[in-house]
């Protein structure tokens, strides 16, 4: 089991909540990291802004990241992250309501590891999210930090 820090970037209250409860009902124990704003994520995992103290040698296990978010949106939060050599390697899931065809796939061209359409139906978002907890925390073995390269 992975037991990182998951970093959920989402910036509506109610998806937030419903995700946060859908991984606690999953029995996924690791802390959750929520931001609501592209800013706010690249803060977090850069250790810069209000996470200035955080140590960044401390890579998130996983960040589930939607993509119409305020100030910075998802795809350039996903360029940043895989342009920067200490956090190339973090498993990033697009979890997001667009279903555009132009946004699956520059998620993809950006080595998004995963891309999941947010279910309007609340049984089927809670599936979604603890199948999505069980494969890339407890199943998926993270590539080491620093030793792949695109």
């Amino acid at each position: 089991m992975n037991k990182g820090v998951i970093l959920l970037v989402e910036d509506d209250p109610d998806d937030a909540d419903l995700t946060i409860r859908a991984l606690n009902k999953s029995n996924i124990k690791n802390e959750i990291v929520l931001a609501q704003d592209g800013v706010e994520a690249l803060d977090y995992v850069f250790g810069s802004g209000i996470y200035a103290e955080r140590d960044t040698t401390v890579i998130p296990a996983v960040i589930l990241l939607d993509l119409k978010l305020p100030k910075i949106d998802g795809i350039e939060v996903l360029r940043r992250i895989r342009k920067d050599d200490r956090t190339r390697n973090t498993t990033v899931v697009v979890l997001s309501s667009s279903k555009e065809e132009k946004d699956v796939l520059e998620c993809y061209k950006l080595c998004a590891n995963s891309y999941i359409q947010k279910p309007v139906n609340f049984n089927q978002f809670m599936d979604t999210v603890w199948q999505l907890g069980q494969y890339w925390l407890m199943l998926n073995e993270p590539a080491p930090a620093g030793r792949i390269s695109y």
